[in-house]
């Protein structure tokens, strides 16, 4: 299978996919093999929503439409143009998935497939609905795919390399057990914001949707400011406040009501509005409804202290702090580019093959 075949295919999924990414659901003509797979994923949509409750419609379908602007032909092609990208022998490559956002594992999937390996998938109990009926549809538009993705619910065998999302205490696990393979064992991470007081009011609504997007769950997310001392909070909660009927979700308001009581309990200061607590804090990952802030005297001790702590940190978010900051607001849009852990992915399934 060439790779102009590979691409190809995974653009027509993506063509499949743009009819379930908006508020609305609309089958469009042209899609190939839609009479056969429109109204199953309709399907797989409703459980993998009843599966998980923090796997809302809108944020399902938010992570579907960022890979439906991710699968075109132009993005494929820049992401790949850098890559000799010759399998001489495709080996199989195990892929164990988290399961904190929706399709969450979906780029190491599309990185096996793309350069020519074949994928085996072990995904999270909490994530278990799409991928697979998407896999199935890969097969239909192109068939050489048949045999190349497999999912397993037991322990992973006979495979060559691997690669493997988890917890701290997890992956010190996949180190030990996969240390005889090549591998990638990605751990916890969480994502930063450095204010400084000058941010304008569209930065600090674009500054909410780092932080609520996916209820927080994600490594993307942003968990932690770092700000001036004597900053003003008041702006910050106005540029929250859009946000607000995220209360009006059962398993975000328990979380909050249960922070907000140990908060109380353990008599920490914090400030809240109603629908987010902020506590200062030295950690990185803090808890659902909750983000921590620390105070910094320097610029440039900050970076350092940044540039140490960076094996914790997915994403810098801010705006003329560093080389390699995000823009605010865009945390949860990578592109097919941006890698996770700075790992890449791609470049590593070539060189094993």
């Amino acid at each position: 299978m060439q790779l102009q075949q590979r691409i190809s295919a995974f653009v027509k999924l993506g063509d499949f996919l743009s009819q379930f990414s908006n508020e609305v659901i609309q089958k469009k003509e042209n899609v190939e093999h839609n009479e056969l797979f429109f109204d199953g994923f309709k399907h797989q949509l409703k459980l993998a929503e009843e599966h998980n409750g923090w796997f809302t419609p809108e944020n399902i379908r938010f992570a579907i439409k960022g890979w439906v602007n991710a699968l075109t032909q132009d993005n494929l092609t820049k992401w790949l143009a850098p890559y000799n990208m010759n399998v001489t022998t495709p080996k199989k490559v195990a892929i164990i998935m988290a399961g904190n956002i929706p399709l969450v594992g979906f780029h190491d999937f599309l990185s096996v497939l793309i350069t020519g390996h074949k994928v085996l998938v072990k995904q999270s109990s909490n994530d278990k609905h799409l991928l697979p009926y998407l896999a199935k549809y890969l097969e239909y538009v192109a068939p050489e795919f048949k045999g190349t993705i497999h999912f397993t619910e037991e322990k992973i065998e006979n495979f060559d390399a691997v690669i493997a999302t988890g917890s701290n205490n997890t992956a010190r696990y996949f180190e030990y057990y996969f240390k005889g393979k090549p591998s990638i064992i990605r751990n916890n991470r969480n994502s930063v914001a450095v204010l400084t007081g000058q941010e304008t009011e569209d930065d600090l609504i674009n500054l909410a949707e780092d932080i609520f997007r996916y209820y927080g769950l994600g490594c993307r997310n942003v968990s932690k400011l770092f700000l001036p001392k004597g900053y003003n909070f008041d702006a910050f909660f106005n540029g929250m406040y859009h946000w607000h009927p995220i209360i009006d979700k059962a398993k975000y308001a328990n979380n909050y009501d249960y922070n907000k009581a140990v908060y109380l309990m353990s008599e920490f200061d914090m400030l809240e509005n109603g629908f987010l607590m902020i506590k200062e804090d030295p950690s990185y990952a803090s808890p659902i409804a909750t983000v921590f802030y620390e105070y910094y005297d320097d610029m440039s001790q900050l970076k350092y202290k940044l540039e140490a702590d960076k094996s914790q940190i997915q994403c810098i978010v801010s705006n003329g702090f560093t080389e390699n900051e995000i823009a605010f607001g865009a945390t949860q849009k990578p592109q097919l580019w941006d890698y996770a852990d700075s790992i890449d992915s791609v470049e590593f399934l070539l060189a094993i093959s």
